[in-house]
Protein backbone atom coordinates (compact mmCIF):
# COMPACT_ATOMS: atom_id res chain seq x y z
CA UNK A 1 0.00 0.00 0.00
CA UNK A 2 1.57 3.13 -1.43
CA UNK A 3 0.45 6.77 1.00
CA UNK A 4 1.02 10.42 -0.76
CA UNK A 5 0.90 13.61 0.43
CA UNK A 6 -2.67 14.81 -0.40
CA UNK A 7 -1.30 17.95 -2.21
CA UNK A 8 0.67 15.92 -4.33
CA UNK A 9 -2.28 12.97 -5.57
CA UNK A 10 -5.02 16.24 -6.03
CA UNK A 11 -3.59 20.01 -6.19
CA UNK A 12 -7.14 21.22 -5.77
CA UNK A 13 -7.95 19.19 -3.16
CA UNK A 14 -9.54 22.25 -1.47
CA UNK A 15 -12.88 22.45 -4.34
CA UNK A 16 -13.68 19.20 -2.89
CA UNK A 17 -14.03 20.85 0.57
CA UNK A 18 -15.69 23.91 -0.97
CA UNK A 19 -12.54 26.23 -0.11
CA UNK A 20 -11.67 24.53 3.54
CA UNK A 21 -8.09 23.48 3.97
CA UNK A 22 -7.84 20.84 6.65
CA UNK A 23 -3.95 21.48 7.17
CA UNK A 24 -3.02 24.42 9.40
CA UNK A 25 -6.17 23.12 11.61
CA UNK A 26 -5.28 22.88 15.30
CA UNK A 27 -5.72 19.62 17.07
CA UNK A 28 -7.34 19.22 20.30
CA UNK A 29 -8.44 16.46 22.40
CA UNK A 30 -11.75 15.32 22.99
CA UNK A 31 -13.04 15.92 26.18
CA UNK A 32 -10.45 17.91 27.37
CA UNK A 33 -10.46 20.41 24.68
CA UNK A 34 -6.65 20.33 24.98
CA UNK A 35 -4.43 21.67 22.27
CA UNK A 36 -2.54 19.09 21.28
CA UNK A 37 -0.40 20.53 18.15
CA UNK A 38 -1.69 21.30 14.72
CA UNK A 39 -2.33 18.88 11.56
CA UNK A 40 0.52 19.55 9.39
CA UNK A 41 -0.22 17.42 6.05
CA UNK A 42 -2.73 14.75 4.82
CA UNK A 43 -1.99 11.14 3.53
CA UNK A 44 -4.08 9.26 1.25
CA UNK A 45 -4.12 5.71 -0.13
CA UNK A 46 -4.32 5.31 -4.10
CA UNK A 47 -7.56 5.44 -4.62
CA UNK A 48 -7.62 8.74 -2.56
CA UNK A 49 -9.14 7.78 0.18
CA UNK A 50 -7.87 9.82 3.77
CA UNK A 51 -5.50 7.66 5.95
CA UNK A 52 -3.58 9.42 8.41
CA UNK A 53 -3.18 13.26 9.69
CA UNK A 54 0.12 14.09 10.00
CA UNK A 55 -0.10 16.11 13.09
CA UNK A 56 2.74 18.28 14.76
CA UNK A 57 2.79 17.09 18.51
CA UNK A 58 3.90 21.05 19.25
CA UNK A 59 2.04 21.65 22.37
CA UNK A 60 2.97 17.52 23.48
CA UNK A 61 5.77 17.06 22.70
CA UNK A 62 8.00 19.85 21.03
CA UNK A 63 9.51 18.78 17.11
CA UNK A 64 7.79 15.67 16.88
CA UNK A 65 5.00 14.59 14.63
CA UNK A 66 3.21 11.22 14.98
CA UNK A 67 0.58 10.12 12.32
CA UNK A 68 -3.18 9.83 13.13
CA UNK A 69 -5.57 7.50 11.54
CA UNK A 70 -8.39 9.36 10.37
CA UNK A 71 -11.28 7.12 12.30
CA UNK A 72 -9.65 8.49 15.28
CA UNK A 73 -9.96 12.16 14.34
CA UNK A 74 -13.39 14.41 14.33
CA UNK A 75 -13.09 17.51 11.81
CA UNK A 76 -14.90 20.03 13.23
CA UNK A 77 -15.21 23.04 10.13
CA UNK A 78 -17.45 25.35 12.36
CA UNK A 79 -14.32 25.38 15.03
CA UNK A 80 -11.74 25.20 12.41
CA UNK A 81 -10.14 22.25 15.10
CA UNK A 82 -9.92 18.50 14.82
CA UNK A 83 -10.04 16.34 18.01
CA UNK A 84 -8.73 13.05 18.60
CA UNK A 85 -10.85 10.03 20.01
CA UNK A 86 -9.35 8.95 22.01
CA UNK A 87 -5.57 9.16 22.01
CA UNK A 88 -3.42 9.75 25.10
CA UNK A 89 -0.15 11.51 25.70
CA UNK A 90 1.37 7.81 26.80
CA UNK A 91 0.50 6.68 22.88
CA UNK A 92 1.61 10.42 21.72
CA UNK A 93 4.83 9.15 22.71
CA UNK A 94 5.10 5.73 22.17
CA UNK A 95 4.23 6.46 18.38
CA UNK A 96 7.19 6.29 15.84
CA UNK A 97 7.90 9.40 14.76
CA UNK A 98 7.06 10.93 11.15
CA UNK A 99 9.39 11.93 8.90
CA UNK A 100 9.44 12.24 5.15
CA UNK A 101 13.10 10.84 4.84
CA UNK A 102 11.72 7.04 6.32
CA UNK A 103 9.81 5.29 4.03
CA UNK A 104 5.77 4.43 4.56
CA UNK A 105 5.81 0.83 4.17
CA UNK A 106 3.84 -1.88 6.26
CA UNK A 107 6.34 -1.98 8.99
CA UNK A 108 5.80 1.36 10.02
CA UNK A 109 2.40 1.50 9.39
CA UNK A 110 2.41 -1.21 11.61
CA UNK A 111 4.15 0.25 14.58
CA UNK A 112 2.16 2.85 14.38
CA UNK A 113 -1.21 0.51 14.34
CA UNK A 114 0.56 -1.03 17.15
CA UNK A 115 0.26 1.51 19.55
CA UNK A 116 -3.61 2.74 19.01
CA UNK A 117 -4.60 -1.32 19.31
CA UNK A 118 -3.51 -0.96 22.30
CA UNK A 119 -6.22 -0.33 25.04
CA UNK A 120 -5.97 3.03 26.85
CA UNK A 121 -7.82 4.20 30.17
CA UNK A 122 -9.89 6.35 27.35
CA UNK A 123 -12.94 5.05 25.63
CA UNK A 124 -13.71 4.89 22.24
CA UNK A 125 -17.29 6.43 21.09
CA UNK A 126 -19.92 3.71 20.99
CA UNK A 127 -19.86 3.00 16.95
CA UNK A 128 -16.18 2.82 17.21
CA UNK A 129 -15.67 0.13 20.07
CA UNK A 130 -18.08 -1.69 18.12
CA UNK A 131 -15.86 -1.54 15.45
CA UNK A 132 -12.99 -2.96 16.84
CA UNK A 133 -15.06 -5.91 18.43
CA UNK A 134 -16.61 -6.73 15.00
CA UNK A 135 -13.94 -6.15 12.62
CA UNK A 136 -12.44 -9.67 11.13
CA UNK A 137 -8.94 -10.81 10.73
CA UNK A 138 -6.64 -11.79 8.19
CA UNK A 139 -5.42 -14.38 9.89
CA UNK A 140 -7.87 -16.90 12.06
CA UNK A 141 -4.55 -17.65 14.42
CA UNK A 142 -4.11 -15.57 17.25
CA UNK A 143 -1.08 -14.85 19.34
CA UNK A 144 -2.14 -16.05 23.24
CA UNK A 145 1.16 -15.25 24.22
CA UNK A 146 -0.45 -12.49 26.54
CA UNK A 147 -3.52 -11.30 27.87
CA UNK A 148 -3.65 -8.61 25.39
CA UNK A 149 -2.48 -10.45 22.35
CA UNK A 150 -5.54 -12.95 23.16
CA UNK A 151 -7.90 -10.34 22.22
CA UNK A 152 -5.70 -8.71 19.33
CA UNK A 153 -6.10 -9.83 16.05
CA UNK A 154 -3.05 -10.52 13.60
CA UNK A 155 -2.66 -9.18 10.11
CA UNK A 156 -0.97 -10.54 7.27
CA UNK A 157 1.05 -8.02 5.59
CA UNK A 158 0.19 -9.36 1.79
CA UNK A 159 -3.68 -9.25 2.46
CA UNK A 160 -4.15 -6.61 4.76
CA UNK A 161 -5.65 -3.60 3.99
CA UNK A 162 -7.20 -0.78 5.85
CA UNK A 163 -11.17 -1.57 6.20
CA UNK A 164 -10.46 -4.42 7.82
CA UNK A 165 -9.80 -1.90 11.35
CA UNK A 166 -12.68 0.27 10.74
CA UNK A 167 -11.85 1.61 14.47
CA UNK A 168 -8.44 2.62 13.11
CA UNK A 169 -9.96 3.94 9.90
CA UNK A 170 -13.58 4.12 9.15
CA UNK A 171 -15.56 7.25 9.51
CA UNK A 172 -18.08 6.77 12.25
CA UNK A 173 -21.62 8.23 11.73
CA UNK A 174 -21.95 9.95 14.79
CA UNK A 175 -18.62 12.24 13.70
CA UNK A 176 -18.78 11.91 10.48
CA UNK A 177 -22.02 12.53 8.44
CA UNK A 178 -21.14 14.00 5.11
CA UNK A 179 -22.80 12.49 2.02
CA UNK A 180 -21.09 13.11 -1.00
CA UNK A 181 -22.78 13.88 -4.47
CA UNK A 182 -20.86 13.43 -7.64
CA UNK A 183 -21.32 14.27 -11.35
CA UNK A 184 -19.33 13.39 -14.61
CA UNK A 185 -17.80 15.88 -16.76
CA UNK A 186 -16.20 15.83 -20.33
CA UNK A 187 -12.66 16.42 -20.17
CA UNK A 188 -11.43 17.34 -23.99
CA UNK A 189 -7.84 16.39 -24.78
CA UNK A 190 -6.16 15.68 -27.48
CA UNK A 191 -4.73 12.52 -29.14
CA UNK A 192 -2.27 12.57 -31.76
CA UNK A 193 -2.19 9.54 -34.31
CA UNK A 194 -0.79 8.97 -38.02
CA UNK A 195 -3.50 9.33 -40.30
CA UNK A 196 -1.13 8.47 -43.62
CA UNK A 197 2.04 9.23 -45.16
CA UNK A 198 3.13 10.90 -47.93
CA UNK A 199 6.17 9.95 -50.10
CA UNK A 200 8.20 12.14 -52.23
CA UNK A 201 10.92 11.10 -54.71
CA UNK A 202 12.53 11.05 -58.35
CA UNK A 203 12.51 8.70 -61.14
CA UNK A 204 14.49 9.13 -64.39
CA UNK A 205 12.67 9.19 -67.57
CA UNK A 206 14.14 9.11 -71.25
CA UNK A 207 12.89 11.26 -74.04
CA UNK A 208 14.36 11.31 -77.60
CA UNK A 209 15.58 15.21 -78.30
CA UNK A 210 15.73 16.79 -81.73
CA UNK A 211 18.72 19.44 -82.82
CA UNK A 212 19.09 20.85 -86.05
CA UNK A 213 22.39 21.09 -86.99
CA UNK A 214 23.44 23.40 -89.89
CA UNK A 215 26.94 21.34 -91.55
CA UNK A 216 28.51 22.16 -94.85
CA UNK A 217 30.01 19.72 -97.35
CA UNK A 218 32.30 20.68 -99.84
CA UNK A 219 31.80 18.73 -103.79
CA UNK A 220 33.93 19.27 -106.97
CA UNK A 221 32.27 21.29 -109.89
CA UNK A 222 34.24 20.25 -112.92
CA UNK A 223 33.13 22.85 -115.75
CA UNK A 224 34.28 23.05 -119.27
CA UNK A 225 34.29 26.05 -121.61
CA UNK A 226 35.46 27.64 -124.65
CA UNK A 227 37.98 30.41 -124.17
CA UNK A 228 37.31 33.65 -126.60
CA UNK A 229 40.43 32.94 -128.70
CA UNK A 230 39.57 29.08 -128.92
CA UNK A 231 41.09 28.13 -132.43
CA UNK A 232 44.21 30.45 -132.21
CA UNK A 233 47.71 28.80 -132.85
CA UNK A 234 50.35 29.02 -129.97
CA UNK A 235 53.65 28.65 -130.22
CA UNK A 236 55.68 25.65 -129.26
CA UNK A 237 56.81 27.29 -126.30
CA UNK A 238 53.24 27.56 -124.87
CA UNK A 239 52.14 24.03 -126.24
CA UNK A 240 53.52 22.41 -123.47
CA UNK A 241 52.35 18.69 -123.77
CA UNK A 242 52.53 16.73 -120.60
CA UNK A 243 51.33 13.22 -119.86
CA UNK A 244 49.91 12.36 -116.68
CA UNK A 245 49.90 15.52 -114.88
CA UNK A 246 47.06 15.68 -112.17
CA UNK A 247 45.56 18.61 -110.24
CA UNK A 248 44.26 17.48 -106.80
CA UNK A 249 41.72 18.95 -105.01
CA UNK A 250 40.56 18.14 -100.88
CA UNK A 251 37.06 17.90 -100.08
CA UNK A 252 35.67 18.18 -96.68
CA UNK A 253 32.76 18.13 -95.00
CA UNK A 254 31.23 19.08 -91.43
CA UNK A 255 29.84 16.02 -89.37
CA UNK A 256 27.56 16.85 -86.74
CA UNK A 257 28.89 16.45 -82.70
CA UNK A 258 26.36 15.66 -80.29
CA UNK A 259 27.11 16.07 -76.61
CA UNK A 260 24.88 16.05 -73.50
CA UNK A 261 25.43 18.18 -70.80
CA UNK A 262 23.29 18.24 -67.43
CA UNK A 263 21.64 21.46 -66.02
CA UNK A 264 19.50 22.75 -62.97
CA UNK A 265 16.05 22.67 -63.91
CA UNK A 266 13.87 23.26 -60.68
CA UNK A 267 14.06 22.62 -56.73
CA UNK A 268 10.98 20.64 -55.25
CA UNK A 269 10.77 21.90 -51.43
CA UNK A 270 8.84 19.28 -49.27
CA UNK A 271 7.05 20.99 -45.86
CA UNK A 272 4.48 20.42 -44.02
CA UNK A 273 1.57 22.71 -42.75
CA UNK A 274 -1.13 22.64 -40.12
CA UNK A 275 -4.56 23.47 -40.14
CA UNK A 276 -6.75 23.97 -37.31
CA UNK A 277 -10.05 23.46 -36.89
CA UNK A 278 -12.71 22.77 -33.90
CA UNK A 279 -14.47 19.48 -33.84
CA UNK A 280 -17.28 19.60 -30.94
CA UNK A 281 -18.43 16.37 -29.82
CA UNK A 282 -20.87 15.03 -27.08
CA UNK A 283 -21.31 12.63 -23.99
CA UNK A 284 -24.28 11.63 -21.73
CA UNK A 285 -23.10 12.83 -17.80
CA UNK A 286 -24.48 11.73 -14.85
CA UNK A 287 -24.79 13.70 -11.52
CA UNK A 288 -26.18 13.44 -8.43
CA UNK A 289 -28.90 15.61 -6.77
CA UNK A 290 -29.77 15.14 -3.11
CA UNK A 291 -33.05 13.88 -2.37
CA UNK A 292 -34.58 15.05 1.62
CA UNK A 293 -37.14 13.18 3.25
CA UNK A 294 -37.81 15.00 6.06
CA UNK A 295 -41.80 14.26 7.00
CA UNK A 296 -43.36 17.10 8.80
CA UNK A 297 -39.85 17.99 10.05
CA UNK A 298 -38.55 21.69 9.30
CA UNK A 299 -34.97 21.47 7.71
CA UNK A 300 -32.53 24.64 6.86
CA UNK A 301 -29.81 23.91 3.34
CA UNK A 302 -27.09 25.81 3.54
Amino acid sequence: MVLYKLQDFEPNYRDTFEGHDIKGLGVYTQGTDEKIGTVSDVLVDEEGHFRYLVVDLGFWIFGKKVLLPLGRARVDYNADRVYTIGLTREQAEDLPEFSEREALDYDYEERVRGVYRQPTGSTLPLDASAAVEASAPVDTTYQPATTQAATTPTYNRDSYNYEQEPSLFGLNEQDHQTLRLYEERLIASKRRQKTGEVTVGKHVETDTARVAVPIEKERVVIERVTPADAGTAVSGREADFREGEVARVEIYEETPEIRKEAFLREEVRVRKVVDQETVETQETVRREELDVNSGNLPIEER
